[in-house]
């Protein structure tokens, strides 16, 4: 204990020492203002210029042309603000460039950039999250390759951010991980004409862990462009990803009284911990080509009297993806069985997607924006080889096309707003069809109410349909037994200034489907539960209810955030497995200091979750299954942070799990996996502009 308050004195040097430089060396990172020409004023006075008299006629141009230069010499100077940076998103929402410090930012400075409050990570960087909350109303249409806990830092379609910038813009974000290792996250993008707008990005990380032979790494790549004719009737927007996801599996303690009775503290030091194996490594690789444009045929001249003109439009979508998942492991372990087909273990599922989809769009003031699409879908699932056992044939792939039919509509009357969109499939075996129906009603400029209600029906990701691997017990075939899974979900939401968000939301599910072990609590003891997962289908409806609220009191410069999500599942067995109860309340304090040269924050976060069969983690398939024998968490998580602002730059420090070191070791990520002890971390996000 006393190195780590000898560190953090030491990190408390350094921050202030960086400081100091950064006050006395940044410059104010907005783009300079620019001098520009004004319009130029001709002087034609008729009455001057019928005139004969040569004398007066000069004085007149002389007067005009001073004035003229006058004019010019006092004009306007153009001032690129940071409304002039805009963030669009692929729904096509737009935002600016936020570079405030408030404590959303708090919130979402982590490794995958999201606010992490219905998660709960494991020890290191990099690893899975296990599920602490559960929302049913956004569901993706098509199956998934699998692997799901492995994929919360591989960006989909919809977490590719687009950009309009006047300058080129730079953000960069670091972060400190845990022992050897460190996170940026580097994006620049930049205009090559007021209509063209590109960027690139790349977010490299690298963790070695507290415990032995977790160590984690990954690579993502994404590249983007945006451009509009001078007209506005065409308009292409596009991205390329290549991410690469990499992490080494050690399955969690071997002998939990290292963890939890250490009363010598002899295994203070986490790397002496025994784990359960240490040949074990799983890999995400996916590459990605996106494209979407649009065009219209007729184009309304849209001003004040008619901001909704009448245009009428083609659009065309494409997407290509390909993606593998890999488990390797040098020998066998009996966690996972103990007579494999082959040594070493080399199992790989693959995936190869590709999306075309046409649109027919129309839109008026009257009517709003209709979109009627075509979409075809192909899919190709596939191992290297058929497998044949006593107990039948394992086919090596799954492959098909999806035609699906699409229909979107928005509106606005007034203080009403409504959009929704439909799919349904013509062609195909692995979709059914969705409705997704958003409503909103703004009360005053205080209050709004919002409403949802949301239909999906489709198969379950592929992993659960078709699996093979040297490991005999992970072989399946399910795509002829397993049906559709079927999702009823409404929702309604207040968001008053004055007593904050609330939010609820009902789902019902039939045909849930999820993994779980048959082991049994001999092979349990022997540490071979994991051996024996597979996936299976609830044939009773299960239900669930969330209830969120979310308010922030303040006072002067003390401010009290407040986040509580109540959980309620009905169900005959017990195969969604969540907490009851999910809180977490901040309590900061914000002022500027150094004459208002910093803005500085700090505070202390409070997290607790209700214990409850907290999911098991199976590194094999990537993917958590559910257990019911024995209960994880009702232990408080509190964070202490220090964030400041200058100019441009936040910088952000937290002693992270800061009662881990007075409290009982009882504190789990999952089964076998603890949380991460008390640790100090720091960095910064900085965006400046050319």
């Amino acid at each position: 204990m006393p190195d780590q308050y000898h560190g953090m004195r030491f990190l408390f040097f350094v921050l202030l020492l960086f400081l100091g430089q950064i006050l006395q060396a940044q410059q104010d990172s907005l783009p300079p203002q620019q001098e520009v020409d004004s319009i130029k004023v001709v002087v034609a006075d008729s009455l001057v210029v019928i005139k004969k008299d040569s004398t007066a006629l000069d004085s007149v141009v002389r007067e005009g042309r001073f004035k003229q230069f006058r004019e010019k010499k006092v004009a306007k100077k153009d001032t690129a603000t940071i409304k002039d940076y805009k963030i669009i998103s692929f729904a096509g929402d737009t935002t600016y460039l936020d570079t405030t410090l408030t404590i959303q930012k708090e919130y979402k400075y982590n490794y995958i950039r999201e606010d992490d409050f219905e998660l709960m990570p494991f020890a290191n960087i990099g690893q899975p999250y296990n599920i602490l909350g559960r929302s049913f109303s956004n569901n993706p249409y098509y199956p998934k390759l699998g692997a799901t806990a492995k994929h919360a830092n591989y960006f989909e379609i919809e977490d590719i951010n687009y950009y309009s910038v006047a300058t080129p813009m730079t953000e960069l974000m670091f972060k400190t991980t845990l022992e050897q290792g460190q996170l940026l996250d580097a994006l620049l993008t930049f205009n090559l004409s007021k209509r063209f707008n590109a960027s690139i990005a790349y977010k490299g990380f690298r963790s070695l862990g507290k415990y032995r032979f977790e160590q984690t790494q990954s690579g993502n790549f994404r590249t983007t462009f945006n451009y509009i004719t001078q007209n506005d009737r065409y308009s292409i927007r596009g991205h390329i990803t290549a991410q690469d996801l990499e992490a080494q599996e050690n399955g969690g303690l071997l002998n939990r009284d290292q963890f939890e009775n250490d009363e010598e503290g002899e295994f203070e030091d986490r790397f002496r911990v025994d784990v359960r194996y240490t040949n074990a490594n799983t890999r995400i690789l996916g590459k990605r080509y996106y494209l979407d444009q649009q065009f219209k045929f007729l184009k309304g001249k849209k001003d004040s009297l008619n901001p909704n003109p009448t245009t009428l439009g083609i659009g065309h979508e494409f997407m290509y993806e390909t993606k593998y998942y890999d488990f390797t492991q040098t020998s066998q372990n009996d966690a996972f069985g103990e007579d494999p087909f082959l040594v070493p273990i080399e199992d790989r599922a693959r995936l190869k997607t590709m999306f075309n989809k046409g649109t027919l769009s129309f839109s008026n003031r009257l009517l709003g924006n209709i979109s009627a699409g075509v979409g075809l879908y192909n899919y190709n699932y596939f191992f290297n080889s058929i497998l044949i056992t006593d107990e039948g044939t394992i086919p090596n792939k799954l492959e098909g096309e999806e035609i699906v039919i699409n229909g979107t509509y928005a509106k606005t009357v007034g203080p009403l707003s409504l959009d929704g969109d439909l799919n349904y499939t013509v062609s195909g075996s692995l979709t059914g069809n969705s409705l997704d129906a958003r409503a909103s009603y703004q009360i005053n400029e205080n209050n709004k109410i919002l409403a949802g209600i949301n239909l999906s029906s489709r198969m379950p990701d592929f992993n659960y349909l078709l699996y093979q691997s040297e490991y005999r017990n992970f072989n399946w075939f399910n795509a002829d037994s397993f049906e559709k899974q079927q999702i009823q979900n409404i929702k309604f939401g207040l968001d008053s200034k004055w007593l904050g968000l609330l939010e609820a939301e009902y789902s019902a599910i039939d045909n849930y489907t999820y993994f779980a072990s048959t082991a049994t609590q001999e092979q349990i003891d022997a540490f071979q539960e994991t051996a024996f997962v597979r996936p299976f289908q609830q044939a009773n409806t299960v239900n669930h209810l969330r209830v969120k609220y979310t308010k922030e009191f303040k006072w002067r410069k003390w401010a009290l955030a407040n986040t509580l999500l109540y959980q309620e599942v009905t169900q005959d067995e017990n195969v969604l497995n969540l907490p009851q109860l999910l809180t977490r309340n901040t309590l900061y304090f914000s002022s500027d200091v150094f004459k208002k040269a910093m803005f500085l924050q700090t505070g202390v976060t409070f997290k607790y979750f209700t214990s409850y069969n907290m999911n098991a983690y199976n590194p094999l398939l990537g993917e958590f299954y559910i257990q019911n024998n024995e209960e994880f968490g009702a232990y408080p998580l509190i964070d202490v942070f220090i964030n400041a602002k200058v100019r441009q730059t936040r910088i952000y420090l937290k002693a992270e799990h800061l009662n881990s070191i007075f409290s009982e070791p009882n504190y789990y990520s999952a089964p076998n996996y603890p949380y991460r002890d008390f640790v100090i971390r720091f960095g910064l996000v900085w965006n400046f502009f050319s």
